[in-house]
């Protein structure tokens, strides 16, 4: 059986990402997915004094190896202005000092979520640019916008988004 790993790039307990990336994975069948959650992998801001000093933290090898032994992944960034939410930035550049190929070829279906009407537009370009050369195979993406109003009891309630979703999810599930 396959198996998938989906994260927010949010450490927000209430996280909006961790709300859609939940709901994207139960979307993908005869698959075992672990929901994974940043807070549970605490990590120093990067420095390269830090590395030097004290080396690389465990959390970041548990990680990258969670990301290495997966079949894909389902990840939804925060956005904070208009970038990565400095959670993800701080695993993702911590993650880059083993593997600079920090995703492995693995299939990603990208998202972005917020609040207002562009759906997170800026991180996912940010990120549709810088992931593939980090080995990221985007098989697809999706900005959810508007989520206060499209969102509600762990599913997406405007029917031509959800619908939306649910293609994105299928062509990342024949990815795998």
């Amino acid at each position: 059986m396959k198996n998938i790993i989906a994260f927010a790039g949010s450490n927000s307990k209430n996280s909006i990402n961790k709300q859609l990336v939940t709901y994207a994975a139960s979307l993908v069948e005869n698959t075992e997915i672990k929901i994974l959650d940043l807070n549970n992998f605490d990590l120093p801001i990067y420095s390269i004094d830090l590395e030097n000093e004290t080396g690389i933290p465990d959390n970041t090898h548990k990680f990258l190896n969670l990301i290495k032994n997966s079949d894909g992944i389902i990840l939804s960034l925060a956005e904070h202005n208009g970038a990565y939410a400095t959670v993800f930035k701080n695993m993702f550049d911590w993650m880059s000092r083993i593997e600079g190929k920090t995703f492995f070829g693995k299939p990603m279906l990208l998202m972005a979520a917020s609040p207002g009407g562009r759906g997170g537009a800026s991180v996912l370009q940010i990120a549709l640019d810088r992931f593939p050369r980090h080995d990221a195979e985007i098989v697809d993406h999706f900005s959810f916008p508007s989520f206060g109003s499209n969102f509600s009891d762990g599913k997406i309630t405007n029917e031509e988004l959800d619908n939306d979703l649910k293609l994105k999810v299928e062509k990342f599930q024949n990815a795998l």
